[in-house]
């Protein structure tokens, strides 16, 4: 999304005590003890959690199960990925799944365009983005020895959680393709809630019947949008900076980017630009430094919501605070549609693109996860305990451990600094709430390494943590992590944790620049989807200007020889984001978001082309053709 690409942190890591000072003295908070911080994870059905081994020698799982060639598909050439339709490699074929507006099961309301605020509470969201396959038949709990994750359920049924990041008024009330302006403005209350209810997560029940994927009915199935209740957790729960002087109870999640999955079995979703669906009614109002740092404006991203929904009117005083309960890590429990959505406030607030699980030393979960902006920050999570304990004696390891944000050194090695109370540098913002709220803030004053924009991360089974760097064409002043400036392609990063993922020091290096594939048949650029299979291969993804005129796509790199190929390319003028597997990794879902910008002269897909017909998002179901491992 093009707003990722403005610029929030102005810091340049010089310290933020005026500000905090500042806001200290305009509103009282309660100082909290040392609670801790907390991160979450972005794994997949067919991603096995790297676990820990009890001591520091590295795993050398990946070379073992390595053959001597990954990937034997026949790539697509990029003179054949720059059309209407999407493109397969000859050994694959595809399925097309759940598009923007069809019913979360098949008894609901049927698409019609433009949808309804009350039939879009029940159908499909837009903006398709990271996703989890939860397999039916055989559940893990705390009790089995599946903590890889992959709890070896069906191939053919399970649960599918799907985000759905945005979709653009011009596209959702069908005001023309423009991609704001006045035109583009809700004219009623009504807009603005089927807006919002396209926004959020979809749950749905899929069951692979007579060789094709398809929704069945279904108890679990559900939708969650920006008018769902939720409750918080963590340090922060039931603190004044989540409260309003309305009191009103809080409601929804939106722009959900990528995400995560916990290995007792549910799903974490990510709450990126949060900041772009508020607005001001007021002339006068101005942001706060902290709201200024997280992006807030008076038009926002022109979604106009404010105008006709008071929570989110900045300038609204009964609302104040509203907006600090965006921002955070949700977790889902895709088997049971009645439980409430949870906000994991101990895993910090910023822009979260995803979060990446890794089991690590004394079974404590580790997350990675990146603040989609340029020149902000990688962080990561340390739960306080061993993950099943802690859930045995009733608590979420979400709740409690610690949050760091990463600096990369010029010679190879980092550390973590720690973003909490017992950190002396942060003693002036007086709480580990304050903290987590505002850790943007927190990670610049401790001097964190500003990077270009850190999207999606994965662990390897070797214990290699990557991260791409989608771009960054501001950037005037190259450094080690970031060693190209301006970055208008991107690369990708990869570091390796001290103590199996808990320690507080890495070393990393650069796994690739995008920029060095331009001149090879593999070229790719604004790397952003992230996979790390079990047997060495990673699954990148991208979203931007690809070279050659060619669409997005999703390519396939041997993370030992770096050999690259592309197994698929969209359409134009979409993304290529999400990615999830069966537990046998013998069938791939990916997405395709926002395909011709929502102009339906640039490409009508998933409908056959005829120059009129919305494109809407979907979920493409992939497979070999002689039915082998996916990437293979």
């Amino acid at each position: 999304m093009s707003h990722d690409e403005e610029i929030s942190n102005r810091s340049e890591n010089r310290p933020f005590e005026d500000i905090l000072r500042q806001y200290v003295e305009r509103r009282t908070v309660l100082k909290g003890g040392l609670a801790t911080a907390v991160a979450s994870m972005s794994g997949f059905s067919g991603l096995a959690f790297a676990d820990d081994d009890d001591d520091d020698d590295d795993d050398e799982g990946v070379g073992r199960r390595r053959r001597s060639r990954l990937m034997n598909f026949e790539p697509v050439k990029v003179a054949d990925g720059n059309g209407a339709v999407p493109v397969i490699s000859e050994d694959y074929e595809y399925q097309v799944l759940i598009p923007w507006g069809d019913p979360i099961v098949p008894s609901g309301p049927a698409y019609s365009y433009p949808p309804s605020a009350e039939d879009q509470k029940y159908q499909i969201g837009i903006g398709h983005d990271g996703m989890t396959y939860f397999p039916m038949s055989r559940r893990g709990d705390d009790d089995d020895d599946d903590e890889d994750g992959r709890r070896r359920g069906s191939n053919r049924h399970g649960m599918l959680a799907i985000n759905h990041e945005f979709g653009r008024n011009s596209t959702i009330l069908d005001r023309g393709v423009a991609r704001n302006g006045a035109d583009n403005q809700p004219l009623s209350l009504e807009d603005v809630r089927a807006s919002q209810h396209a926004h959020g997560v979809s749950v749905v029940e899929i069951k692979k019947i007579r060789g094709k994927w398809q929704t069945v009915e279904s108890q679990r199935a559900r939708r969650i949008h920006v008018n769902t209740p939720v409750t918080f957790s963590g340090p922060v729960a039931g603190n004044p900076l989540l409260q309003t002087p309305a009191g009103n109870a809080p409601l929804g999640t939106v722009n959900n980017c990528s995400n995560g999955h916990t290995p007792w079995g549910t799903y974490l979703t990510c709450e990126e630009n949060f900041n772009g669906y508020f607005g001001a009614n007021d002339p006068s109002w101005a942001p706060t430094p902290e709201q200024d740092r997280y992006g807030f404006s008076a038009g926002g991203f022109g979604y106009g919501w404010q105008t006709f929904d008071d929570r989110f009117d900045l300038s609204n005083a009964s609302y104040m605070n509203e907006e600090n309960r965006f921002g955070w890590v949700v977790e889902i429990d895709p088997m049971n549609p009645d439980q409430t959505p949870v906000k994991r406030t101990a895993m910090g607030r910023f822009k979260h693109e995803g979060v990446a699980l890794a089991v690590g030393r004394g079974k404590r979960v580790v997350a990675y996860m990146g603040d989609d902006q340029r020149f902000d920050y990688i962080y990561k999570f340390v739960s306080a305990g061993n993950w099943k304990r802690m859930r045995r004696q009733g608590k979420s390891p979400l709740d409690e451990g610690t949050l760091y944000v990463a600096r990369f050194d010029a010679d190879g090695t980092g550390e973590w600094l720690e973003l909490s109370m017992n950190n002396p540098a942060l003693a002036f913002f007086g709480s580990d709430a304050n903290i987590l709220t505002y850790a943007r803030l927190a990670a610049d004053t401790v001097g964190a390494t500003p990077m270009d924009r850190p999207e999606w991360t994965t662990v390897a089974p070797d214990g290699s943590v990557y991260c791409t760097l989608t771009n960054n064409s501001l950037r005037t002043v190259a450094d080690a992590a970031n060693p190209l400036a301006p970055n208008a392609d991107g690369h990708i990063v990869r570091w390796k944790d001290s103590k199996r993922f808990t320690g507080t020091t890495f070393e990393w290096d650069i796994f690739i620049l995008a920029k060095d594939t331009h001149s090879t048949e593999e070229s790719f650029s604004d790397p952003d989807g992230l996979y790390a299979d079990p047997d060495g291969r990673l699954f990148i993804q991208t979203d931007g200007g690809q070279k050659d005129g060619l669409n997005n796509q999703l390519v396939i790199a041997d993370t030992k020889t770096k050999e690259i190929r592309r197994l698929f390319t969209g359409v134009t003028g979409d993304e290529i984001t999400g990615v999830t597997m069966t537990p046998d990794r013998r069938t791939l879902f990916i997405n395709t978001q926002h395909p011709g910008n929502g102009d339906p002269a640039l490409t009508n897909f998933p409908a056959p082309t005829d120059g009129a017909t919305r494109p809407r998002d979907c979920t493409f179901v992939i497979r070999r053709k002689n039915g082998g491992i996916i990437g293979s």
